[in-house]
């Protein structure tokens, strides 16, 4: 393919400046920039201080947009501030209209930025749940890890939240139950066939089972075959 103009490797007037505009155009950038930085400012003050947290999905679609509209006019020269303004106006106005049907119809909140979802009951993943979130097992077992947890039957509860954080409930010391061990180096020694009798762990769903010596059996939870020794540790705070 044959270029319009010839290309002069290194050429540093090419490289630093645009040959179709002149130098002085680099003080018009520096005014968009400020420009667009204020709105940027401004609308992020009308989306109050959630937007500085984890983002839910509405959300992260406003900064997307925001992002497109402020670079896009901060250095190029056939993108009109107006336009610019009109973009952020409608964004602003979007999210305070988004947030007032979300006041008033829990199933739209719900639609637009989704809602907490179950992933552990009582030391048991919710298989149904947790495979419609598309979600893997060493994502969750790497959040529990995180939270200094070392297996299920510590955990009484588990949501994934709209913006995709892990809410956790604990057990008392008292009543931690026989669980799945989330720690991976146990989780790979899975087995079909267990070696001594005793609380064995289903590797899926993390339902305890008694096993005989040398018994091979499916979760009665989740038909998985195969198991690793049930942990009994209290968690260490």
């Amino acid at each position: 393919m044959l270029l319009a103009t010839p290309i002069t490797p290194f050429d540093w007037n090419r490289i630093l400046l645009s040959e179709d505009a002149p130098p002085l155009y680099l003080l018009e950038v520096l005014v968009r920039c400020i420009i667009t930085y204020i709105m940027t400012l401004a609308v992020l003050r009308v989306t109050g201080r959630r937007g500085v947290k984890q983002l839910s999905l509405f959300e992260l679609s406003i900064v997307l947009a925001l992002g497109s509209a402020a670079g896009d006019a901060m250095f190029y020269d056939d993108v009109p501030l107006a336009h610019v303004g009109v973009v952020f106006g409608a964004v602003a106005l979007m999210y305070w209209g988004f947030n007032r049907l979300t006041e008033q119809l829990p199933r739209f909140s719900d639609w637009l930025e989704g809602a907490p979802v179950l992933l552990v009951e009582e030391g048991i993943i919710n298989m149904k749940n947790f495979r419609k979130q598309r979600l893997n097992q060493k994502e969750l077992f790497g959040e529990l890890r995180r939270q200094q947890i070392e297996h299920l039957g510590q955990v009484r509860r588990v949501y994934i939240e709209a913006t995709g954080e892990m809410s956790i409930y604990f057990f008392e010391d008292a009543d931690v139950r026989s669980g799945l061990p989330v720690w991976p180096e146990r989780v790979d020694a899975a087995a079909s066939r267990v070696a001594e009798s005793g609380e064995y762990a289903c590797c899926q769903c993390g339902q305890v089972q008694e096993l005989p010596r040398g018994g091979a059996a499916s979760c009665s939870n989740c038909r998985y075959p195969k198991w690793v020794p049930a942990c009994t540790d209290k968690r260490v705070q």
